[in-house]
């Protein structure tokens, strides 16, 4: 089955076109390297949460808006030596996010089911 890394953040508002040529030029970095699909959302209607919520999460302040995003890999092998890759990337290193790092959340999982 194939591997999944999954993102969420706060992006400023202000930088939504920012952050969707960043996104793009990921984007191609991940294909080169063998990604099979990435996903970029904007957060439309992400509700505030009581105990937990994505904008919790992510600390999402009034002028900022939730983003979701998922990179999927043919396997885990490949994602960790395109990860690799990618650290060692010169052209990467060189680029600013467009958003508080900090504050994303990441992980790498494993699918179990495709329906």
């Amino acid at each position: 089955m194939s591997y999944v890394d999954g993102f969420v953040c706060a992006v400023p508002v202000e930088n939504r076109q920012k952050y969707i040529d960043h996104a793009l030029f990921a984007a191609r970095k991940f294909k080169e390297l063998g990604a099979l699909q990435v996903v970029e959302c904007w957060g439309d209607d992400v509700p505030e949460g009581k105990l937990t919520s994505f904008r919790m999460a992510v600390k999402q302040e009034e002028s900022e808006a939730a983003v979701f995003s998922w990179v999927v890999w043919p396997s885990k092998e490949v994602r960790n030596a395109a990860w690799q890759k990618m650290m060692e990337d010169t052209e990467m290193a060189g680029t600013e996010m467009p958003f508080d790092g900090k504050r994303m959340i990441y992980g790498g999982f494993e699918q179990v089911v495709e329906v």
